[in-house]
């Protein structure tokens, strides 16, 4: 028997597309929308909600699971098994009511988090990421796939969307700190400025704010030239190199004047202003 008829077209390939939640109020991927687009518990905080929809035209499944994730320096993530040195998972005590969830077109549903056996936690952050992965349809039974051709090898390309947020638990007080490092503008050819910099982070938990970026003219004009909003520097990292391309404002020149970077707590409650760089431009 030859080498082709010892496959049946039947090999199917699995895209899986991962996406952090850290810049949305509301994040989507696919046609799953998740509000909010992360969980932290701390203080007494015991239980959370997630709101799910289906924004899409069809009837759609998720798995929900939990996924064990690395921070890299350039911010992109990595899926781990074990946890790295100072890092914790969160997920042995965790609860998700349900596991799984059919959503119709425009339909909405709420997925539980409970915390459990809190007594066995200790000071510090745990941290684990909650996987939401579509599910391949399954035909009714009965119906049967047209084969017109078995001795043919064919691959299937299936693309299956997933959600990553984080989940987060606090213990005790926050001691962490942050300061901004290496800022420097360059000019790409033909493209806007990008700005550069490094975040340091210190102490026992993540942080997690927005930026500004302002150009100040040597006038004293100051104009909002760059935002990034829910940029997160998770433990056990100690730092994280970012970059943000910056407006072409009128009035702006940036070989004149400075820029001054804010990162700040994403909070109406509780702003918080974690750390501030100044290049002076020439």
């Amino acid at each position: 028997m030859s080498l082709k008829k010892n496959f049946l077209c039947g090999i199917t390939l699995a895209l899986v597309i991962m996406a952090s939640a850290d810049v949305q109020t509301a994040f989507s991927q696919g046609n799953l929308l998740i509000t909010p687009r992360r969980v932290v518990f701390e203080g007494r905080t015991r239980s959370f909600d997630l709101n799910l929809a289906n924004i899409g035209s069809d009837t759609a499944r998720y798995a929900i699971s939990f996924q064990q994730v690395r921070m890299k320096d350039d911010g992109t993530f990595e899926i781990i098994t074990e946890p790295d040195p100072g890092q914790k998972f969160a997920d042995p005590f965790v609860r998700i009511f349900p596991r799984s969830v059919i959503l119709g077109p425009n339909e909405a549903q709420t997925v539980k988090l409970q915390l459990f056996q809190t007594g066995e936690l200790q000071q510090g952050e745990y941290r684990s990421h909650l996987y939401f992965r579509a599910t391949q349809d399954v035909k009714p039974l009965g119906e049967e796939e047209k084969v017109t051709d078995t001795t043919a090898l064919t691959v299937r390309l299936i693309p299956v969307f997933g959600i990553s947020i984080p989940v987060i638990i606090r213990i005790g007080e926050s001691n962490a700190k942050v300061t901004l490092s290496d800022l420097s503008l360059s000019f790409p050819e033909n493209k806007d400025p990008v700005l550069s910099f490094t975040f340091n982070r210190t102490g026992n938990m993540s942080v997690y704010g927005d930026i500004a970026v302002d150009h100040v003219s040597p006038s004293g004009v100051s104009t909002r030239v760059g935002i990034a909003n829910g940029v997160a520097v998770y433990t056990p990292n100690s730092l994280r190199r970012f970059q943000l391309t910056l407006r072409r404002a009128d009035g702006v020149d940036y070989k004149t004047g400075k820029l001054i970077v804010t990162y700040s707590a994403s909070s109406d409650t509780k702003p918080e202003r974690f750390a501030e760089g100044v290049i002076n431009l020439k």
